[in-house]
């Protein structure tokens, strides 16, 4: 074939950031067989960058280096230069991304890594100017860097040798030995500028491990608390969130434990910092007042400027725990968060057949926010009521100076209230004038330059989005979000998942699927499926979450190590096989795989589900127990299997009709588990009759009905729940708060 190294291959792909960087001068490499063999025969080092298509400075990285002739000639002559997109190759970003952290303290993208040909780093970084800039500090330039190695590969290749292997072996250490040995506060600084890894600056102040276990290895009911505990601890008490400065990150997971642990202990703590966290991201910039949906995270303590770009992962997240909180608390804002962006998604991110996209880029018009901000006098001229305007600007904190760059990031400034008082006039009149202004600035906005969007769609970040739109098509009652759940699976299973081969594919972009998939992808999706079957009663939405749970075992369970790897046993060989186990931008798929393996081993129960969760947990107790914030999913899986869980059984006739969409639960049921906050309990339709039950059986491939439901029938002739807490049960009733009215008066007996 020809030289691949001859030319920028770029244009062959359909990832929409390596597609940002076809044109460049720079001749480009995917990272395949064709660009890692021609290093190896030309003995050049190969030059990494990973990025995604909405980072900011990935962009400024390009417009400096990689659109530049200089930066191009020396990649080309002396390098091997391959592009990488972070959201297809998980693993590579987790394996490199590890060493940059490990030994500049920070990282983030653009990741910028100098490897052997054979995929050893030797040098790592984050974003570099084109020249060293002293108003930067110390980051050297990148084509400094460039010019030293190649000159190093020629007279100094014994050093950079030795390095490469120092760090590899430090990666293989990390990433791939059980227990995780990793030090803490590793993960989470700023290096140079780039975009930000999740785990927070305040990891360095975790404690040491919690007195309180169940043993000299395992996790007991002690783990909740103490993740509570060290979230607290790491509370911002004036702003909310994590950490006492700036950026701030959304942290979904840490806002789980706290709602769990107040739910638990009745910590009123727990839910004020939870609640403080929720209303000030809700109130600031982070949040997009006029279009709904949550930008990636906050650059200050005070959560007024976003870093813009919106992700599905936060999408999908965040209305997760704002889910939570309603139910915890009725505050009817917490279901209006979720209801527009919930609103955002289907608009903005939904394929026509059901899928969802992955990213809108921060940049229009090549500035940063510029869809997004506003001046006093763009406010005016789009809303045509004066005293509207003028209440829509205080509310909104519109100001000629502005808070980012002369322009205003929209923030909630001042309160309806307040804003009653000053324009004397009724608190009704206010909401339904503030209801008018942003209908007006949204038509207004709609006419500027959108950002770009990533239409990839990954299985693993829709996964996350089937799962939270389930749940909140139960909690709001709303079957809409049931049905785009609903769409979303029949598009993965459609386009990515090969029943014949029991595989799962990463993503699929424009009828191009590419990539085996990783963990996440059947973690996060088994998830979904499990959520969509507890809401709808629907047993296919059951048997694919339990089809893709098997292979999570077969294919990325390791029983020697007791672990779950990030990639497939069959997968590529890289210089290490990585786990992911803690929770950063997404969730661990770690721990929500040995989740979703606990809730189904009640299904299957011969599957051998339970026994591979509860080794992971076990091989990972004293990280999850030393550095609880960092393993929040782990942790959570863990307190789940000490209590036992929450069963919820309901047997009712209704279900064999259901379409697998709009929720086949009876009304009174399911009202109940609406307003009920059971924080990872275990909803187990069955049908009725036990004869009933036979087909869906057969579609589990089971011979026999499983503990969960057996015996446990309709009754009377009206839908039928069996309540079980830990290993308590109570007895056949036709109300859920009857049941749980039973477990109190239990307790309060004893």
């Amino acid at each position: 074939m020809n030289d691949p190294l001859s030319r920028n291959r770029l244009d062959e792909e359909e990832s929409p950031y390596l597609r940002q960087h076809a044109d460049n001068p720079v001749n480009w490499q995917p990272w395949d067989d064709a660009a890692l063999q021609a290093a190896e025969a030309t003995d050049r080092p190969i030059f990494l960058s990973v990025g995604y298509s909405a980072c900011h400075w990935c962009h400024v990285m390009a417009e400096e280096s990689f659109e530049d002739e200089a930066v191009a000639e020396v990649l080309n002559e002396s390098f091997v230069p391959i592009k990488v997109d972070r959201e297809e190759r998980p693993d590579l970003d987790r394996i490199y991304q590890t060493i940059c952290q490990r030994v500049t303290g920070g990282g983030g993208w653009p990741l910028s890594v100098w490897l052997t040909p054979a995929g050893e780093p030797f040098y790592v970084g984050t974003y570099f100017p084109k020249r060293e800039d002293p108003q930067r500090g110390n980051v050297p330039g990148f084509l400094d860097i460039c010019e030293s190695f190649a000159t190093a590969w020629e007279t100094d290749r014994g050093e950079i040798q030795n390095r490469a292997s120092q760090w590899t072996d430090a990666i293989r250490d990390q990433l791939e030995t059980t227990p995780d040995a990793t030090p803490a506060g590793t993960e989470g600084s700023r290096s140079a500028d780039g975009e930000t890894p999740e785990v927070g600056a305040e990891a360095g102040q975790q404690s040491g491990p919690d007195a309180d276990t169940a043993g000299e290895d395992g996790l007991g009911s002690e783990v909740l608390g103490s993740l509570a505990k060290s979230a607290l601890r790491a509370t911002d008490r004036e702003y909310g969130g994590f950490g006492s400065g700036g950026p701030k990150f959304p942290q979904p997971g840490r806002i789980d434990a706290l709602l769990r642990s107040y739910a638990a202990s009745d910590t009123d703590d727990a839910r004020t910092a939870a609640t403080r966290t929720l209303d000030a991201m809700a109130a600031g910039g982070m949040y997009d007042h006029v279009g709904g949906g949550f930008h990636r995270y906050a650059t200050d303590r005070e959560w007024t400027v976003p870093h813009f770009e919106k992700m599905l992962y936060d999408n999908a997240e965040l209305p997760r725990v704002y889910l939570s909180a309603y139910q915890l608390t009725g505050r009817e804002r917490y279901a209006t968060i979720v209801r527009e962006t919930f609103g955002f998604l289907r608009r903005e991110f939904r394929h026509e057949d059901g899928g969802f996209f992955s990213t809108l880029d921060a940049r229009s018009e090549g500035e940063e926010g510029a869809f997004y901000v506003w001046t006093p006098e763009g406010v005016t001229a789009a809303i045509d009521d004066e005293r509207t305007a003028e209440i829509a600007l205080d509310r909104f904190g519109v100001t000629e100076s502005g808070n980012f760059e002369g322009d205003t990031v929209l923030t909630i400034d001042t309160s309806i209230p307040d804003l009653a008082d000053a324009y004397d006039c009724s608190e009704s009149d206010v909401a339904n004038r503030l209801a008018d202004a942003r209908e007006a600035l949204f038509e207004s906005r709609a006419e500027r330059v959108r950002p770009a969007r990533d239409e990839k769609i990954l299985a693993s970040w829709n996964g996350l989005a089937i799962g939270s739109l389930a749940r909140g098509g139960l909690v709001l009652g709303d079957d809409e979000y049931t049905d785009l759940a609903a769409d979303a699976l029949s598009f993965v299973r459609e386009h990515l998942w090969d029943a014949s081969e029991q595989r799962l594919a990463r993503r699929y972009k424009d009828g191009d699927v590419q990539g085996d998939g990783y963990l996440d992808d059947y973690a996060f999706l088994a998830r979904g499926a499990f959520e969509l079957y507890q809401v709808t009663g629907d047993v296919a939405h059951l048997a694919f979450a339990v089809e893709l749970a098997e292979v999570m075992v077969s294919e990325f369970y390791d029983a020697e190590a007791g672990t779950l790897y990030l990639t497939p046993a069959d997968g590529e060989s890289l210089v290490a096989r990585p786990q992911e186990l803690m929770d950063q931008s997404t969730p661990s798929s770690a721990g929500v795989a040995a989740s979703v393996l606990l809730h189904l081993d009640s299904f299957v129960p011969d599957s051998d589900f339970g026994r591979v969760a509860g080794s992971v947990l076990d091989t990972h107790a004293d990280t999850i127990r030393g550095r609880p914030l960092e393993h929040v999913s782990l942790g959570l899986a863990a307190a789940s299997r000490a209590r036992g869980g929450t069963e919820v059984v309901l047997a009712t006739g209704g279900l064999t009709s259901t379409d697998g969409r709009t929720s086949g639960l009876p009304e009174s049921v399911r009202s109940s588990l609406a307003s009920t906050y059971l924080p990872d309990a275990v909803v187990a339709p069955r049908p009725g009759a036990d004869d009933d039950l036979d087909a869906w059986l057969t579609t589990l491939g089971l011979e026999e009905a499983p503990p969960i439901w057996r015996g446990r029938t309709e009754r009377d002739g009206e839908p039928t729940i069996y309540l079980c807490e830990g290993r308590v049960c109570s007895p056949p009733t036709h109300s859920l708060s009857e049941a749980l009215a039973w477990f109190s008066a239990d307790t309060d007996d004893e």
